[in-house]
């Protein structure tokens, strides 16, 4: 177990230590940041990046009593593994979530917040009631027919899965990953952000999730998101340019019991872009 840590809080005042731990899942090393140790579950997953995302927001929330857990998915960020076309997909992702949540003893209602394509799990486990979730937050997550972007789309084409090669592939995601972190990209996180990506496997591992990334897995999903009665909050930036505003206000207007809290001058990531509020927002929901 390793030991990150992030200074502030909601009001900048402490330090608080998130660590990264592991535990085995089919075989497999499932990697996870985890902030505290008591209070009510919130299992955070992330979409075409991985648990990074979540590590600005982590030591806010356990101070708020929570104890939130952030796993990479198989095969991505620091989990081991390795995913293919149909391990990639979105329900194949969300029973592998179930088993992890297994693995962690996670009984009891837990708080589910998905990010990006992560939202879409999220979403199929709520909509197919597979694990006991009393609170769903989507944050710039992938709704309706708002995916796959341009970028992830191309490595659809079997063509380009099979000539392109590490460097173009990681120009590619530093293009993205600057654009998704907004006003806080500098070269150090861009870097930071990069680094899962120089391993040969997770470039593989993540051209299958973009190989398998296909809209009809949110589009099912509205008739029962429209009939669940689970609280849902959709944390949005302002400035996505990948995942529209406009989506976060359909999702709003048309699933019920969902609130919408708008984050101004953030972009695809707004947990770097904005980590008080963001935090913020996600203490004043969960507890």
């Amino acid at each position: 177990m390793s030991e990150i840590t992030m200074t502030g809080s909601m009001n900048d005042t402490t330090q608080t230590s998130v660590l990264r731990a592991a535990v085995e899942v089919d075989g497999e090393r499932a990697s996870y940041l985890t902030a505290g140790h008591d209070g009510r579950v919130v299992l955070l997953l992330h979409g075409t990046y991985w648990s990074r995302v979540w590590l600005p927001v982590l030591g806010r929330l356990a101070e708020a009593g929570l104890r939130p857990i952030a796993v990479d998915l198989p095969g991505l960020g620091r989990s081991g593994g390795e995913l293919d076309l149909q391990t990639a997909t979105v329900p194949a992702l969300a029973d592998w979530v179930v088993r992890f949540a297994s693995a962690m003893n996670l009984s009891g209602p837990i708080a589910l917040v998905g990010h990006d394509i992560g939202g879409a799990v999220a979403q199929h486990l709520v909509a197919h009631d597979r694990l006991e979730v009393n609170r769903l937050v989507l944050a710039n997550s992938v709704t309706f027919d708002s995916w796959p972007v341009a970028g992830v789309a191309r490595f659809r084409d079997p063509q380009v899965i099979a000539t392109v090669g590490a460097e173009e592939l990681l120009a590619a995601r530093r293009e993205a990953v600057t654009a998704a972190l907004a006003g806080a990209a500098t070269e150090a996180l861009i870097t930071e952000y990069l680094d899962p990506w120089t391993d040969a496997r997770v470039r593989r591992s993540w051209m299958a999730l973009a190989g398998a990334a296909d809209n009809r897995y949110t589009r099912e999903l509205v008739p029962a998101l429209a009939q669940s009665t689970t609280p849902k909050l959709l944390i949005w930036g302002e400035d996505d340019g990948f995942q529209k505003l406009e989506y976060a206000e359909r999702f709003a207007s048309e699933i019920p019991h969902t609130t919408l809290v708008t984050i101004p001058d953030a972009g695809h990531i707004p947990m770097e872009n904005a980590p008080g509020d963001v935090a913020r927002a996600l203490v004043e929901f969960l507890t």
